[in-house]
């Protein structure tokens, strides 16, 4: 049985660890309010934003942009992946590289060439111990406070790789935020640009009417415009998804540890307790034995 003051050691490092994960807890839950509010502002934006360029590519035809044109033979894939830069989340990070490595798994064919461009220390890290090249590293960004720059300008390099041939496909790995307790790791497709479809169309294989929109030019010239852009709104929500699903997997990590802290302190009260009533009675029985030893 451990001594008195083994136990007393314990439980000190275990209250001032508990005190660590509270007060991790609670900036998380800050930043988290913070970075919902950015994505729920955001989200109307792209999706209508989507709905727009939808019916815009409709009248066009797929021919009107060279982006939204599939290439015949897919050799080099690129990848953007959104993680964090710290860890203390739980499995947040493992998920979004592990969607990663089974996308590469389910794609590798002969010669196929995949890179990535990798926000987050979480990501590049991982990126380094394998044999992928990587393009860029975006760090300090999610998390944190960012602007739309950021994704502007990763954007146009991914946009002028494709033009020029450098990049057959684009991915965009991140962290969908569902819930508090629920963030998906998804994988979207970039570039070419995909078809927009909407929810109800994927699941009643039905084509839903889009809105005609009114515009001046043509929609081949703005489609132009607006195609690049697409790309960079795409890459920003999945930023601001990830940064909230970020904190969100970071405060529920430091509540369980902190539910884990008491459940810790408890038993180990308990365990000191139970030495010091062992070490009492020990000292009884010493008492006593003396005490009968004096008599006889």
């Amino acid at each position: 049985m451990p001594s008195l003051k083994d136990v007393q050691l314990k439980i000190q490092g275990v209250k001032k660890t508990k005190q660590i994960t509270k007060a991790m807890n609670m900036v998380a839950t800050s930043r988290l309010r913070g970075a919902q509010g950015a994505m729920d502002g955001f989200r109307p934006y792209a999706e209508k934003f989507s709905e727009v360029l939808g019916s815009l590519a409709e009248k066009a035809g797929d021919e009107a942009s060279p982006l939204l044109i599939p290439k015949e033979d897919v050799k080099k894939i690129h990848i953007v992946l959104c993680t964090s830069d710290r860890g203390l989340c739980g499995g947040f990070n493992i998920n979004l590289t592990d969607t990663a490595k089974k996308f590469i798994a389910n794609n590798t064919i002969d010669g196929a060439e995949f890179s990535f461009t990798c926000f987050g220390k979480r990501g590049r890290d991982w990126c380094r111990k394998t044999s992928y090249t990587m393009a860029e590293e975006h760090l300090g960004v999610v998390g944190g406070k960012f602007g739309f720059s950021v994704a502007s300008t990763a954007g146009k390099k991914l946009v002028d790789g494709f033009l020029e041939g450098e990049y057959d496909e684009v991915y965009l790995i991140y962290s969908e935020f569902v819930s508090m307790a629920k963030q998906l790791p998804t994988l979207q497709k970039l570039l070419p640009i995909p078809p927009i479809e909407t929810e109800e169309e994927e699941d009643s294989g039905e084509k839903e009417y889009l809105a005609e929109h009114i515009c001046e030019p043509s929609a081949e010239e703005l489609l132009g415009d607006l195609l690049p852009r697409n790309v960079y709104v795409q890459i920003y929500k999945g930023l601001l998804e990830t940064s909230t699903s970020e904190h969100a997997a970071r405060m529920t990590a430091m509540d369980n540890a902190t539910k884990a802290c008491n459940d810790m302190i408890e038993n180990l009260t308990l365990a000191y307790n139970k030495a010091r009533q062992a070490a009492i009675t020990a000292d009884l029985m010493d008492i006593v034995g003396g005490a009968e030893a004096l008599k006889g």
